[in-house]
């Protein structure tokens, strides 16, 4: 196996695990015929807050659950690939941010799904992309577009018939991943500059 199929492994690895993870659990729903959506966020209710950890992790049904699955796996293969060095605390602080402003900011109902965290994940892969202005990034960037460009409707509640779906988690998430891809802009991977544009920089002074 070579090296670049080695870390293609590698950075799989971690979101493979977070969504066998999910699948685990919605099993252990069906097995103990037990619905597990009371660990969801419920905003401003002190036993809501346990949601912030487990909401994520708990999802209404397999359609809900393989919805997330496939971008969570893209996306965060994308993520511990490109961005290996602050791959984990990003995902962490999504995954956090997220539920903390869902708890503070949404309907009062339980908010359930990692769909949150794929918002994040594609808005500070989106974002970072353009941001360091870097070729592999930026097609990152490009293919998270084609991808997922559609997941800004997300946010607006009134392109889902449904009205059970958790509008605000996508916001949020939204939201998080774009302060992230600032905050964090100088660190990971960064544009190579060449000589010719160090010496242009060097003569404006």
């Amino acid at each position: 196996m070579n090296q670049e199929k080695k870390n293609i492994l590698q950075s799989l690895f971690p979101p493979l695990l977070f969504v066998i993870l999910l699948w685990v659990i919605k099993a252990g729903e069906i097995v103990t015929h037990i619905e597990f959506g009371f660990l969801g966020i419920y905003p401003l209710k002190s036993t809501g807050l346990i949601g912030i950890i487990t909401s994520p992790l708990i999802h209404s049904g397999f359609k809900h659950l393989f919805a997330n699955s496939i971008p969570l796996l893209v996306l965060g293969g994308c993520l511990f690939y490109f961005y290996k060095e602050i791959a984990v605390k990003i995902f962490i602080l999504i995954y956090l941010i997220t539920g903390l402003c869902v708890w503070f900011g949404a309907r009062e109902a339980y908010h359930i799904g990692a769909s949150g965290v794929v918002y994040g994940l594609a808005s500070f892969l989106f974002l970072s992309g353009i941001i360091r202005r870097d070729g592999r990034l930026l097609a990152i960037t490009m293919l998270v577009t084609f991808l997922y460009g559609s997941l800004v409707w997300g946010v607006f509640p009134d392109f889902y018939p449904e009205k059970n779906i958790s509008f605000e988690s996508h916001f949020w998430g939204l939201i998080v991943g774009v302060i992230l891809a600032l905050y964090f802009r100088k660190l990971g991977p960064q544009r190579k500059k060449y000589d010719w544009e160090e010496e242009e920089e060097f003569e404006d002074i």
